[in-house]
């Protein structure tokens, strides 16, 4: 894979909140709003997006690293979508620029590193790990 093709690649991924990804449904707290970990999922997708077209045979990212501002809170039936954009490279981690709006209202923000990785290795080391276990 060509890195520098890959900054200014931008990611969409967009999510009707549902009952189940809630606050509430997922036991954080007792307010029935979008949950930390489902738009911390939407914001992955949107850089997963990013990166689909340009990841070579057999590669694949993982999140390394995140930091988010949450602006507002949204409930069941929001429409949301979430833009990654691909800001820096540095060895073979991409840092991605993140948002989320509902309508032209900012909900979140914040960056997330994604770092490529040979699947077949990844998964094998992971699979070690959790045998030797």
């Amino acid at each position: 894979m060509n890195l520098e093709v890959v900054r200014g690649a931008i990611g969409m991924a967009a999510l009707t909140v549902r009952p189940a990804d809630t606050s509430v449904a997922q036991a954080l707290n007792d307010l029935p709003i979008l949950a930390t970990p489902t738009l911390v999922n939407i914001f992955e997708g949107a850089c997963s997006a990013a990166l689909a077209e340009h990841l070579g045979a057999g590669q694949t990212s993982v999140t390394s690293e995140f930091a988010i501002s949450i602006h507002a809170a949204v409930g069941v039936g929001a429409e949301i979508r979430a833009h990654a954009t691909c800001v820096e490279i540095t060895d073979q981690i991409c840092k991605f620029s993140v948002e989320v709006h509902q309508s032209n209202r900012l909900i979140a923000s914040g960056t997330i590193d994604r770092k490529i990785v040979d699947r077949l290795s990844f998964a094998a080391r992971v699979a070690a790990e959790s045998i030797s276990r």
